[in-house]
C-alpha cells in the first residue's frame, strides 16, 4: 500500500504476516515424541518387569524344587554312605576271618607235613625190616615147596587108600565107586567091567553080569543088609554087610575075584554094581525077537 509521507513522497509500507514460529512446533513434537517414546518405554519396562517377575518366581520355584531334590539326594547319599561304610566294615571283618582262616590252615597242614614225615620215616623203617624178614623168607620158599610137594604126595596116596579098603574076603579091592558120577569115571579107567544093578526086597534073584544075587534083608536105620549070591551053581549068603563095603568072591572055571558094592540103602531096595576082571566071562546077550 502506497502512503504520502510529509514531503509529499509517495512511501509503501511492507505488510508482515505474523505468524507461529516453526521451533516452536518443533518443540512441541519433539516433546510429544518423548512423551510417546517415555509411554511406550514405559509400557515395555511394564512388561519386562511383569516378564522379569514371572521368570523370577518360576526361578524361584525350580530353585525351592531343586534344593529339595538336593536334600534328598543328600539324605539318599548320606544313607548309601552309612549302608557301605556298614558293609566295608563287615567285609573288612569277613576278610579278616578268611585270614585267620588261612593262618589256621597253614599252620595244620604244617603240622601234618611234619607228622607224615614222621609217618614216612617209620614206614621206611618197617619196609626195611620187613624186607630183611623176605629175604630170610625166601630162603625158606625152597624148602616149603619141597615139603608141599611131598605132602602132596602123601596126599595123593591117603586118597588112594581111602577108596582102596580091604573086602570082606580080606583081600585089598580097586578103586570102589560111592555113587553113580565114581563109577562112570571107574568106567573110563576101562580097568574092570562093571555092571549097576538096583534090587528089590522080595523080588527074588536077579541076573547081575554072570550071576544072579537076591536081596534078602535090609536095616535102613544100621545101613546094613543081607544078599545071597549065586555062581557056578553054589550060593553064597553075605549077612549084615554096610555101605561101600566090598562083597568078594571068586567065580569061573579060571577063580577071578568078583567084587559087589552097595552104595544106596533104601526101605525096600539097594542099589550098586558088581566088578569082574577084564578077562572074566561076560553074559550072553539076550535073543532078538522072532529068533
Amino acid at each position: 500500500m502506497s502512503l504520502l509521507d510529509d514531503n509529499g513522497s509517495t512511501t509503501h509500507d511492507t505488510y508482515v504476516e505474523h505468524k507461529p514460529a516453526t521451533w516452536l512446533v518443533g518443540v512441541a513434537v519433539a516433546a510429544l515424541i518423548v512423551a510417546l517414546g517415555g509411554l511406550a518405554w514405559s509400557f515395555g519396562l511394564q512388561s519386562h518387569l511383569t516378564d522379569a517377575e514371572s521368570k523370577l518366581s518360576a526361578a524361584t520355584a525350580q530353585n525351592a524344587a531343586l534344593s529339595e531334590k538336593i536334600d534328598d539326594t543328600n539324605e539318599r547319599m548320606k544313607a548309601q554312605g552309612q549302608a557301605l561304610a556298614q558293609s566295608v566294615g563287615l567285609t573288612q571283618k569277613q576278610l579278616q576271618d578268611k585270614s585267620d582262616e588261612l593262618v589256621a590252615a597253614e599252620q595244620k597242614e604244617a603240622i601234618q607235613t611234619q607228622r607224615l614225615a614222621r609217618e614216612q620215616k617209620a614206614t621206611a623203617q618197617q619196609v626195611g625190616a620187613v624186607q630183611t624178614d623176605v629175604s630170610s623168607v625166601k630162603t625158606d620158599v625152597g624148602g616149603v615147596k619141597t615139603d608141599v610137594a611131598s605132602t602132596k604126595a602123601d596126599l595123593d596116596a591117603t586118597k588112594t587108600q581111602l577108596n582102596r579098603v580091604m573086602g570082606d574076603a580080606g583081600v585089598m579091592s580097586g578103586l570102589i565107586a560111592t555113587n553113580h558120577t565114581e563109577l562112570e569115571e571107574l568106567k573110563h579107567k576101562g580097568d574092570r567091567n562093571y555092571y549097576e544093578f538096583t534090587l528089590d526086597k522080595g523080588a527074588g534073584a536077579k541076573n547081575v553080569g554072570t550071576i544072579k544075587i537076591d536081596l534078602k534083608k535090609i536095616d535102613v536105620k544100621r545101613s546094613k543088609f543081607t544078599l545071597v549070591v549065586s555062581s557056578d551053581d553054589r550060593s553064597i549068603e553075605k549077612k549084615d554087610r554096610t555101605l561101600d563095603e566090598p562083597i568078594q568072591f571068586y567065580s569061573g572055571k579060571t577063580p577071578a575075584l568078583f567084587e559087589i558094592v552097595v552104595n544106596n540103602i533104601g526101605k525096600k531096595t539097594v542099589s550098586g554094581y558088581l566088578s569082574t576082571p577084564k578077562n572074566a566071562p561076560e553074559p550072553m546077550a539076550a535073543p532078538s525077537a522072532g529068533q
